[in-house]
């Protein structure tokens, strides 16, 4: 085997013209194909990177003014398609006033029904007793930070005096998760809040006044969920309206648009890799099955000195799998050139979320392999061809 070896290197070495060629035509194909590969892969993730990074992007709404009991968000929570859930109060009642404890600065916020597992949360899993999420807009305009005391107050006409509830800040929520100013609490505390409008008494809360609290019965005209994943976006939302017919909103046309972009991408990429594939194959087929025809007389002397024809078959082999090996080093770095100029080229907010071009570690292996694969099942003709070499027959034709 090592004879083998040595004279396969010392024969490629020798002919070093054709070694260069042969690794030119693979860095041909395979470069521009890896940097398609590697745009699809940085353009595709940063656009689903960006969404998934937005659980709004998630998230279904229902319009209008609908009925809803805990019981129906209990099956939609256990749907697979859900990721979280909760009702919504009447919109009527989602304002409330924000104030730190102790300070007059006062502002209007939208609260927004959260729980356990909301992702608008993440990455914490919940809010703790008597804690609220604050948008950033609103935490700026009041001087807010974690762990910062205020109250929620609430008036109304009808009321001799407000609703206040003490609440502290367990988060400070990203811009992009909450535009304009918002309040994210629990359901009691908006259902509380409900309560208070509709002239039920509080007397813990210093509502002495109203009808009794204990005959209410608790109205919810929404819900609130997110899908698990952006794959289940438009399954949930549908499942949603034939459910509880009911209008939705959601940015299922926005998701669906980046997935179908997605699989786009890939079909073509694989459509333009096959046709490339087969071209590239069909080159080193008939490349080495020509250095083999080229090289007869050199087989056959070998031959006459003792060489096995498997052994034989063998040089074409080795040849083809140093120059898959040689074209796959060359093309990944120029692959990577490639990738720095297209970087430079195309800066923008893609190349700070991983890269415009990107090729993950085992993507690149998986190509190698592909490559590989391909090179040494197109030497095969070439060893065929060896195999098939009678020596005594070879040297009678030679002039």
């Amino acid at each position: 085997m090592r004879l083998i070896l040595g004279l396969a290197l010392r024969d490629l070495w020798r002919d070093w013209a054709r070694l260069v060629c042969n690794i030119a035509v693979m860095a041909g194909v395979l470069v521009p194909l890896l940097v398609l590969f590697g745009v699809r892969n940085g353009v595709y993730e940063a656009l689903l990177g960006q969404l998934l990074r937005n659980p709004a992007a998630l998230q279904i709404d229902t319009r209008g003014n609908s009925a809803f009991t805990p019981a129906d968000a209990e099956e939609v929570r256990g749907w697979p398609e859900t990721a979280f859930v909760t009702l919504k109060t009447r919109s009527l009642f989602d304002y409330v006033n924000v104030r730190p404890a102790g300070q007059p600065a006062v502002r209007e916020a939208v609260a927004v029904p959260t729980g356990a597992g909301d992702p608008m949360l993440a990455p914490l899993p919940g809010l703790g007793a008597d804690e609220i999420a604050v948008s950033a807009p609103l935490a700026a305009q009041l001087g807010l930070g974690p762990g910062d005391a205020v109250e929620l107050v609430t008036q109304a006409p009808e009321r001799p005096r407000q609703l206040v509830l003490a609440r502290r800040v367990g988060m400070i929520l990203p811009e992009a998760r909450a535009a304009g100013r918002a309040v994210l609490a629990d359901l009691g505390t908006l259902d509380l809040i409900e309560a208070f409008y509709d002239e039920y008494a509080l007397p813990e809360h210093g509502i002495a006044t109203g009808r009794p609290l204990a005959g209410r019965v608790a109205d919810y005209e929404g819900m609130r969920a997110y899908a698990a994943s952006l794959e289940a976006l438009a399954p949930l939302q549908a499942r949603m309206e034939a459910r509880f017919g009911v209008a939705t909103e959601a940015q299922t046309a926005r998701v669906t648009g980046v997935l179908g972009l997605g699989r786009n991408l890939g079909l073509a990429l694989a459509l333009t890799a096959a046709v490339a594939g087969t071209g590239l194959a069909a080159a080193l087929v008939f490349g080495f099955w020509a250095e083999v025809a080229r090289k007869r007389h050199m087989l056959a002397g070998l031959g006459l000195i003792g060489l096995p024809p498997a052994a034989l078959g063998l040089i074409p082999m080795v040849q083809a799998l140093v120059t898959a090996l040689l074209g796959l080093a060359v093309s990944f770095v120029l692959f990577a050139v490639a990738g720095a100029v297209a970087e430079r080229l195309f800066a923008s907010g893609l190349t700070e979320e991983g890269g415009l071009v990107r090729l993950a570690p085992g993507q690149g292996l998986a190509i190698a392999a592909g490559v590989v694969i391909l090179v040494t099942a197109s030497a095969l003709a070439a060893a065929r061809a060896a195999l098939r070499t009678d020596p005594a027959v070879v040297l009678r034709e030679a002039p």
